[in-house]
């Protein structure tokens, strides 16, 4: 089975190219990130033979799953999952919003969970704390979860100083603190594994560069879409798919596929 995931930066405006990576790469099933709509444009994939489980709220945020090999038991949050309380200008909304960034389904006989973790924005936001307890009530519920499991997507988090192109430029920025490792550190106490795919280029396997200052021709981005599996899925290929990084109009972030033995 190959699964991948990719954070799309809104599947509307990536919308041919994301079609034409799905036949190209051509994966059982596909987590996506930010798809920044209400509405997943799926007629392509449904022809493709894909199911889409989709949780939008319009122009932020948004997660989906595309799966040919079957999509049953769909969530569209998780049990507890917090609200974001606070609004951009730091005053208390009066009932906490729900952000559209979790989906999970049950695709051949595999439990997966699509993510789109909070960005934390920086250590005095309070979107930070709010990413803190967004992980640690995602983790008390794959706790629950049965397996075979993966928990994919965009985590907003580098595990470990390696996987950013100069850990110096991250000093008192968020993505790189003990707090948000801790909570990754979670996920593997529960036995899953970070699957670690290699690189198309150089010799770290970033998925995400930043548009600005031609930082993905210079290698300089971070590994920040990561892809947790259960032991018993045996990985025999895996790894960033930088081309479709390249050319005109392209997502800031890699997919990142996986070949499995089940």
């Amino acid at each position: 089975m190959r699964v991948a995931t990719w954070n799309v930066n809104s599947v509307t405006a990536r919308l041919p190219r994301f079609n034409e990576w799905l036949e190209l790469a051509d994966p059982d099933v596909v987590c996506v990130q930010e798809t920044k709509t209400a509405d997943f444009p799926s007629d392509h994939a449904e022809k493709l033979g894909y199911e889409v489980a989709h949780n939008g709220d319009g122009r932020w945020n948004g997660v989906a799953i595309l799966s040919r090999v079957g999509l049953t038991d769909v969530a569209l949050s998780f049990a507890g999952q917090p609200g974001y309380a606070p609004d951009d200008e730091g005053a208390l909304l009066s009932v906490p919003k729900l952000e559209a960034r979790a989906v999970g389904a049950t695709c051949g006989g595999i439990r997966i969970w699509s993510l789109y973790v909070p960005n934390g924005r920086s250590l005095d936001s309070p979107h930070f704390p709010y990413k803190l307890e967004w992980l640690d009530r995602f983790v008390e519920v794959v706790a629950g979860e049965p397996h075979p499991l993966i928990v994919t997507g965009d985590f907003n988090i580098a595990p470990t100083d390696d996987d950013v192109w100069d850990i110096n430029a991250f000093q008192g920025s968020t993505h790189v603190t003990p707090l948000e490792r801790r909570r990754l550190q979670a996920l593997r106490d529960l036995g899953l594994v970070d699957v670690v795919p290699r690189p198309q280029k150089y010799d770290k396997p970033f998925t995400y560069y930043d548009y600005r200052a031609g930082m993905f021709h210079k290698n300089m981005g971070m590994r920040i879409d990561l892809f947790y599996a259960s032991p018993s899925l045996r990985v025999t290929d895996a790894y960033i798919d930088r081309d479709a990084r390249k050319g005109t109009g392209p997502s800031d972030h890699c997919p990142v596929v996986v070949d499995l033995d089940v």
